[in-house]
């Protein structure tokens, strides 16, 4: 008898195992997505997306004195604003999930301390939305919170100042470069059972991929192997081929990387064609904003997730996506002496909400 009640147990436990293959997590109690806000920047307002953000800023600077202090108040106004949506007050939130693309993490750090929720400030590059809702989704799930906040921002003309040239300069951008993206996207995770407008079902964490790549105007191709990598290993990890998402949605390859991408998978026998969406090439007009390669920066898969991709879920014209945020991890120290810039990226499996 208790040979059996040990082995219904065994069963039991492998029945609610998460753990699979190497880097992914499948959800037992999925969370669910309650509440998301987009802030958007000009230049992005005037794109194809731009019907769709909640807020648009007519003065990137925010009428603050410099531009950190604007991307503050960017992701004060999201993660207020998705909060709200979400049908919440600021002391139902338990953690908050949050990076931006400067040093000391400063943009996030003075842009929520009055919100004064316990904040884990994450670091990931443009991959940190990703992160971010990993982190978050995994935390609910273990029953470590009922809501957190997971959020992500960028801004123009901090990310040149940071990585570039000081916007005076007025330096010549080669066609490989991309445009960061202005603006923050903030996401409520809610516990399983809640109404909301999708839910997290699993997460493949990326590892570091180093291809040696040096150019910091062609982003895109440094951080391409790395999307490659993670989605092949949810494939693997899942059991599932490509064509078990609707959609296979990057943060920010661009035009040249979204090539790379799709040249990797037909190597392998995947034909991602009419799969793939890229955020950093949907954001803006090609033909009639000058942005050369497409979109890029934290903010840019962020604010594409929130106005773009969680309304068709909910919706049920899509009824999963793998969400892939892409991030570079270069900085101005390891660019100046000669180092390589690794690429990394974060997959987080989304679904419809059926009868919701």
């Amino acid at each position: 008898r208790q040979m059996c009640i040990r082995d219904r147990s065994r069963k039991a436990l492998k029945q609610m195992e998460q753990k699979k293959g190497k880097a992914t997590v499948q959800f037992a109690r999925p969370p669910v997505i309650a509440g998301a806000a987009s802030v958007a920047g000009k230049k992005e307002s005037d794109g194809p997306l731009g019907p769709f953000f909640d807020r648009h800023l007519l003065d990137d600077g925010k009428e603050k004195e410099n531009w950190e202090q604007a991307e503050s108040a960017m992701q004060k106004e999201a993660a207020e604003l998705a909060i709200e949506k979400a049908g919440l007050d600021r002391e139902d939130i338990r953690y908050l999930f949050a990076g931006d693309l400067l040093g000391q993490l400063i943009a996030t750090s003075f842009g929520t301390v009055d919100l004064e929720i316990p904040l884990f400030g994450l670091y990931g590059a443009c991959s940190t939305m990703g992160e971010a809702m990993s982190l978050g989704a995994m935390m609910v799930n273990a029953g470590y919170a009922d809501h957190v906040v997971s959020m992500a921002s960028s801004h123009f003309a901090t990310a040149e100042k940071q990585f570039r040239f000081p916007l005076a300069y007025g330096n010549q951008r080669p066609m490989s470069a991309s445009w960061t993206v202005t603006g923050c996207g903030a996401v409520v995770i809610g516990h399983q059972g809640e109404s909301g407008l999708a839910k997290i079902t699993a997460v493949t964490t990326g590892k570091m991929v180093d291809i040696g790549a040096r150019d910091s105007m062609n982003m895109g191709a440094a951080m391409a192997p790395a999307a490659f990598h993670t989605i092949e290993q949810n494939l693997e990890d899942l059991g599932k081929d490509e064509t078990w998402y609707d959609q296979i949605i990057t943060g920010d390859l661009g035009e040249i990387g979204s090539r790379i991408l799709l040249d990797l998978m037909k190597e392998k026998g995947r034909d991602l064609s009419r799969l793939h969406m890229d955020c950093g090439v949907e954001i803006f007009n090609k033909k009639t904003q000058d942005t050369h390669a497409g979109g890029s920066g934290c903010g840019c898969a962020a604010v594409t997730l929130c106005a773009a991709v969680l309304p068709k879920l909910r919706e049920g014209l899509w009824k999963r996506v793998l969400f892939v945020p892409t991030g570079a991890l270069l900085s101005t120290v390891s660019y100046n002496e000669g180092q390589t810039i690794p690429g990394i990226a974060h997959g987080v499996v989304i679904e419809h909400m059926e009868g919701d």
